[in-house]
Parts: C-alpha cells; sequence; structure tokens
C-alpha cells in the first residue's frame, strides 16, 4: 500500500516526519514548544559487573511530565502563541526528534570516569500515532495500524542505514502504572550504538539455534504452540498471537509473523496485514477483559541493523502488562531485580483462557 511521507524541520533544528495514505497538505510549517536547540550530549558509561553500557542524560529530568489536556504537546497546534510539536493538516502518523534524548548523533566528547565511557551515539525518537489524543492503538482502523508498520519499517530502514547505528526498538508505554509522562497514544523509537543486551542475548541464542537447526528458535515455538493450541490469542495466514508457554508475566503475549521474518523492512503486505489483525485482536482484548485502559509495556524486537543478513532473527512484539489482577499490580521484586530469574504464581495456560474468552470483532481487511 502506498505511504506518502512530509519532512520538515522544527525551528530547534529537530526533524518531523508525517505520513498518509494520501498527499498531505495544508501542513505550512512544522511547530515546537521550544525555540532553541537543547544541544544533548548523552554518554554511556560501561558497567564492569555486568559487561553493559549505561546511558546517563541527567537534563531528562526536565522533559513534560503529566501535563493538563490543554497544554498535550502531542495535540495539534491550534494557535500561533501556543505551538505543540504537531501541525494540523492531513496526516495521520508522525514521527519527530524526541527533545529530551538518551541517545544523540551529536553526542561527543563523554566526561572521563574510573570505567569506559563513550558518546551516547543514536537516536530517540516520538511516534505519534494518531491526532485524536482519546484515542489508542487498540482503537485504530486496521489500514491505520498496517500503516504504523510501514513507518516502523521507514524508520528501521533509514536509521539503520547510519554507521553508528546497529539496533532500532521500537516500543510503547501505555499508562501511568509504567511509567508515561504523556497520556496522548504515542510510542518511541530508540536506535542504539550497540546491541542491547536483551535483543542481544536473544540474537545469541537465536544464531546457535539456527545452526544446529536451520531454522529459528521463535518460528519452532510457533509451529509448537499451532500445534499445542493451548494458549493462542489469534491465529491467522501469516500471523499468530499467544502467551507464551514461558510466560514471566501475567497476560504476557506475543505477537509475529508465523514464518520468520529479520525486520519490519522484509515483511510483505499480507503479512502485514494479518501482523495488524493479530495486534489488534490482542490490545481489544486487553481493553475487554478489564472494561478500562489496559496498562502495558509493549516492544519490537528485530534483527541489528548491521548490513548483515540475519536469517535466524525473527520479527515480534512482546507485551508485558503489570496487572496480576484489577486492583493488584505485578512489580518486579528480588528474585526478579537481582538474580533476573523471574517467578510466577499464575499460569500461562490460565490467562491465555481469560484472554481467549473475550470476544472482539474487527472491521473488515482494509485491503478486501
Amino acid at each position: 500500500m502506498e505511504m506518502h511521507i512530509r519532512s520538515l524541520t522544527k525551528p530547534d533544528g529537530r526533524q518531523l516526519r508525517l505520513y498518509s495514505r494520501h498527499p498531505i497538505e495544508h501542513v505550512e510549517n512544522a511547530p515546537s514548544p521550544f525555540p532553541d536547540p537543547l544541544h544533548a550530549n548523552p554518554h554511556m558509561r560501561w558497567h564492569p559487573l555486568r559487561g553493559e553500557w549505561i546511558t546517563y542524560a541527567a537534563y531528562r529530568q526536565g522533559r513534560t511530565f503529566l501535563p493538563p489536556p490543554e497544554y498535550n504537546p502531542l495535540a495539534v497546534t491550534r494557535t500561533p502563541d501556543n505551538p505543540t510539536e504537531l501541525p494540523p493538516g492531513d496526516w495521520d502518523v508522525a514521527v519527530f526528534d524526541n527533545r529530551f534524548p538518551s541517545l544523540s548523533l551529536e553526542a561527543h566528547h563523554p566526561p572521563e570516569t574510573i570505567v569506559p565511557t563513550m558518546p551516547s551515539t543514536g537516536k530517540c525518537e516520538v511516534v505519534v500515532f494518531t491526532q485524536d489524543p482519546q484515542s489508542a492503538l487498540g482503537k485504530l482502523p486496521l489500514a491505520h495500524i498496517e500503516l504504523l508498520l510501514q513507518v516502523w519499517a521507514e524508520r528501521t530502514l533509514q536509521l539503520g542505514r547510519h554507521p553508528d547505528i546497529q539496533y532500532v526498538l521500537p516500543f510503547e508505554n501505555r499508562g501511568a502504572e509504567v511509567g508515561v509522562t504523556l497520556h496522548h497514544p504515542h510510542g518511541q523509537i530508540y536506535a542504539y550504538p550497540v546491541v542491547p543486551p536483551v535483543p542481544g542475548r536473544m540474537m545469541q541464542i537465536a544464531a546457535e539455534h539456527y545452526s544446529q537447526h536451520g531454522r529459528g528458535p521463535l518460528e519452532m515455538l510457533i509451529e509448537q504452540e499451532l500445534a499445542c493450541d493451548k494458549r493462542l490469542i489469534y491465529r491467522g495466514e501469516h500471523a499468530v498471537a499467544f502467551v507464551p508457554v514461558c510466560a514471566r508475566y501475567p497476560y504476557e503475549v506475543w505477537v509475529a509473523p508465523i514464518k520468520a521474518v529479520p525486520s519490519f523492512v522484509e515483511l510483505d503486505e499480507e503479512q502485514r496485514a494479518d501482523l495488524a489483525r493479530a495486534l489488534k485482536t490482542v490490545l481489544m482484548k486487553y481493553e475487554a477483559l478489564w472494561n478500562r485502559p489496559f496498562p502495558y509495556l509493549m516492544a519490537w524486537y528485530q534483527a541489528p541493523t548491521d548490513e548483515q543478513w540475519h536469517p535466524e532473527a525473527h520479527l515480534h512484539a512482546e507485551f508485558y502488562p503489570p496487572y496480576r489482577t484489577p486492583d493488584k499490580l505485578k512489580y518486579l521484586a528480588g528474585t526478579e531485580l537481582a538474580a533476573g530469574l523471574f517467578a510466577m504464581d499464575v499460569l500461562p495456560e490460565d490467562k491465555a483462557l481469560e484472554l481467549q474468552n473475550v470476544t472482539v470483532q474487527l472491521e473488515e481487511p482494509a485491503h478486501a
């Protein structure tokens, strides 16, 4: 499906990109609540015991935090004397450079410490899912969600071309329970100078599995989940959603194409359409299960952007909802945070059954 893009520059130098299925008109300029550049200069410090990098960006303490609706920076600008981050116009999805990034392509000269340091080179982008502040990702039409998947592919491709960027991670934090500072429907994209520890470990395991079996571990797990048919939440021709047999969180769900696809970039139109249906099904079931906004962290894992072919990689989303019961949250405690070994007091099969028993109605596919 055709995607139209319009690129603009904000007064403080940040980039704004608008996306739509139709030509984008009636957009005169890119507004910004900030007239001057921030000149962000984050840096990384090496953790000698864990063998991983930590990013430092102290200026992020000054970022916008849960403003009242009339000061929503992700709303469309209504008057020139009160600019937001976004212009009015015929666009559906917007992506702009985060004003308070943890990673910056302009990062330089890290401070000297007793451990190794380096510039926190990379990119942090905000992805606004819709102009409607009262909507949510799961409420968007299927065609709109398909467009978002294309946007993630376009950003993965463009960001991954930069020689200093090794990994692109789209994600969404939804709800104050998981630390959201703005309620307008949006997610973020972090483009890292290294492959972060979690996807790095996943890629290591996948590469070892692929060398032994000629297939990645997720593709084989999906095949087993389809055959088992106990924990499936959505089953389509090209995509699947399920509570994994090894779930670490109550109501954890994975969404993926059935056949291994390394990243958003390699999805074909049929896979993208079915992935949109799987994604919307999960989100609608979450909402209907509690009959109120459902908090979660959604992270999309894909292949590194190192110009290498990764047949072992398998694009997929993992949902980490904090809810255990309607009135009780699950927080990570000693065994999870200190040991890294998760302890579950509910069975994945039981939570899958709860989600399976929720009936939702999707609209007809946009391409039908």
